[in-house]
């Protein structure tokens, strides 16, 4: 594998700290979310990852969508739900669940677009085997 690119983002304090990346473009305080006892009004890792995987799912349905030679909607819209979970063993762990609205594509084609985008996306492939991903097409 090539690496083509490298985000550095420091983490202090844990999540009621703060994370500043080496570019200084993220530089925030971060709470746990207010139904877990947070102060509200910051960003939590939760929220941060679910920004990442909407955005690069998006991405690669760009790319699928070239590949198809199909134009995607500019309207079109990937939603990204992170939840955390605890699990059975007294840990923590992430389930997703991606709603895609592709405007103006048929729901069938847009399934095979989903599907096919879902084994390109970098996050995907990162979280394959380790957390559920639920995908649905709005």
């Amino acid at each position: 594998m090539e690496k083509i690119y490298t985000a550095e983002v420091t983490a202090t304090g844990g999540r009621k700290g703060h994370v500043k990346s080496s570019d200084g473009i993220i530089d925030m305080q971060l709470t746990m979310p207010t139904n877990m006892g947070g102060e509200g009004g910051k960003t939590n890792p939760e929220q941060l990852f679910a920004a990442g995987y909407a955005a690069c799912f998006q991405s690669a349905l760009l790319v699928v969508a070239a590949r198809h030679k199909e134009r995607l909607d500019p309207a079109s819209t990937v939603t990204a739900q992170v939840d955390l979970n605890k699990t059975n063993e007294g840990g923590y762990g992430l389930g997703v669940k991606l709603s895609v609205d592709l405007k103006g594509t048929y729901k069938e084609k847009a399934r095979q677009m989903v599907d096919e985008a879902h084994q390109i996306c970098p996050y995907s492939v990162g979280t394959r085997g380790n957390i559920d991903v639920e995908l649905e097409i709005v």
